[in-house]
């Protein structure tokens, strides 16, 4: 049975360490120490070893015994293949709502307006984090709303991967956050009106935009 205590120290551990390689703090090809995460979060050495190795599991690190975890880099196949599995996962779960009831269509269509109206606000108080995460939880209601939660929660680390490739490279001009209102306004009609086939080539022309803020590679 896991000791509690030690499960909330190994999180904070994980947490800690994960906004680390999200944010850019430690950049792509950095080794980092147990012994320098321990002291930055006031924790000892055991769940800071435990969050690296749940962390390695999740691709965002390689360790290396003696030496620390090594922040491992994004290349250019691992940017393509994330997005490619997005497209998978998003379009799956448009089909499966899509073949759900009306009703059921119409409730998520809503949800994903309030997140639009959401977001456009965070967009125009100029809070960039908060307008990135805004637009993530836009794309989660459409997954979380497909029902399969294993899917779900890969879809998760999958965002986080993307997060990792480069948040800076996701700031918008306005002619791209215009791009992306309309975008997701789109995908919103796609799912109340009940066309799976044209929600897939507007979702991946969505995604096309973020590939090329990623990569300035064609899809």
């Amino acid at each position: 049975m896991t000791d509690p205590g030690k499960a909330s120290a190994a999180d904070r551990a994980y947490a800690y360490t994960r906004q680390q390689i999200l944010t850019g703090a430690v950049a792509a090809g950095d080794l980092i120490s147990e012994g320098e995460t321990a002291s930055a979060t006031g924790l000892s050495r055991t769940p800071v070893r435990e969050a690296f190795l749940r962390l390695q599991g999740e691709g965002a690190l390689r360790l290396h015994p003696k030496r620390g975890a090594l922040v491992v880099p994004v290349s250019v196949a691992e940017i393509r293949q994330v997005l490619q599995a997005r497209l998978l996962i998003e379009s799956f779960a448009a089909e499966q709502v899509i073949a759900a009831d009306a009703g059921t269509r119409a409730a998520l269509a809503a949800e994903l307006a309030a997140s639009m109206r959401r977001q456009q606000d965070l967009t125009a108080a100029g809070d960039h984090a908060a307008s990135v995460a805004e637009d993530r939880t836009f794309h989660e209601l459409i997954v979380r709303a497909g029902g399969n939660d294993l899917l779900a929660d890969f879809y998760d680390v999958l965002r986080d991967r993307q997060l990792r490739m480069g948040s800076h490279a996701l700031r918008r001009t306005a002619e791209r956050r215009h791009s992306i209102a309309a975008q997701h306004a789109r995908l919103a009609e796609l799912i109340a009106s009940g066309s799976a086939e044209e929600f897939r080539q507007a979702a991946e022309e969505h995604l096309r935009g973020t590939r090329e803020a990623l990569l300035g590679l064609p899809v």
